[in-house]
């Protein structure tokens, strides 16, 4: 009887040691080899690289799946960056699902990937529809701003889609 429940002991520590070793956070740099791509870095909640993360994983980049290959916890995405644009990336595992927006800057050969917060998603269309509740006089002034915003998320690669999914994403991660 002893020798079933430590074997039941030894298997359930290992699952959860299997399960600590999953992506559940992850940073977006520039590679190190400054060729116009970027890579993905994984890490704990505070933003601590992990250097056991080893093999393929499977991730999601602004709708494209990539299976990409960790080595000592770094992987590069295969395609490089041509212009400044809006990346997302989103990786599901048992945990839930982790995602990131970003919008990397390219200049002079650099790459400069700056995340986003999804809450400017939610708070600028907010605040640009109550300005213009607020002052009749705004109305035209709102369509035009709303404009503005979307022709310049269009433009840089960051879809409706894309835009509504950061959005749902982030609202079921509050939850």
């Amino acid at each position: 009887m002893r020798l079933i429940i430590f074997i039941c002991l030894l298997f359930s520590t290992t699952t959860g040691f299997a399960q600590a070793t999953g992506i559940n956070n992850f940073i977006v740099k520039e590679s190190l080899l400054k060729n116009s791509k970027i890579a993905i870095i994984a890490a704990d909640s505070l933003e601590n690289p992990l250097e056991t993360i080893n093999g393929t994983y499977t991730f999601s980049v602004s709708g494209f799946t990539q299976q990409l290959n960790f080595n000592g916890g770094v992987a590069v995405l295969p395609l490089p960056i041509d212009k400044s644009t809006f990346v997302y990336v989103k990786h599901a595992n048992d945990s839930g699902t982790h995602s990131k927006l970003l919008y990397v800057y390219k200049k002079d050969g650099d790459l400069n990937p700056i995340t986003i917060s999804r809450i400017f998603f939610i708070i600028v269309p907010l605040v640009i529809v109550f300005l213009a509740f607020a002052f009749k006089k705004f109305i035209y002034m709102a369509v035009v701003l709303f404009l503005i915003f979307f022709f310049f998320s269009y433009s840089n690669g960051l879809d409706i889609s894309t835009y509504f999914e950061t959005i749902f994403d982030y609202l079921k991660n509050l939850v």
